[in-house]
């Protein structure tokens, strides 16, 4: 089981990928498995942290802000879920992910992310009124 301190050590420098695009060197292994699905897609990146940041790079839109919803320690590494928000020019874009993360030797070896995709202002206005949530 992956201890408490080391998951949100790993989980907080995870979530600070998605904001500023890069990776201290110590984050990631040198071959790390990133398995990523997006609505309706599914591909996969290999390599260093370099190879997943440039990755976040080339998608964002615009500056961004994650809000960490929780960590979740787990045998073989930690569950950890966020709320991206993006502020491109065409207006604010959200999207709420799911990672799995497997860590060897405190360092994450595999990553697989559920993402349900960028929502604008139209579709989280249609979706608060045709699925309020009760809890966020």
């Amino acid at each position: 089981m992956t201890d408490h301190a080391t998951a949100a050590r790993l989980a907080l420098a995870f979530h600070q990928c998605f904001v500023d695009f890069t990776s201290s060197d110590d984050l990631f292994a040198d071959d790390a498995l990133f398995d990523l699905l997006p609505p309706m897609w599914r591909f996969q990146l290999q390599g260093p942290g370099s190879v997943f940041t440039e990755q976040l790079r080339a998608i964002a839109e615009g500056p961004v802000e994650i809000d960490v919803v929780r960590t979740v320690p787990t045998a073989t590494g930690f569950v950890t879920e966020h709320v991206e928000t993006q502020h491109p020019p065409s207006g604010v874009v959200t999207a709420r992910r799911l990672h799995l993360c497997d860590v060897v030797d405190g360092r994450i070896t595999a990553v697989t992310t559920y993402c349900n995709g960028g929502w604008n202002a139209e579709l989280r206005t249609r979706h608060a009124a045709e699925a309020p949530m009760i809890r966020a």
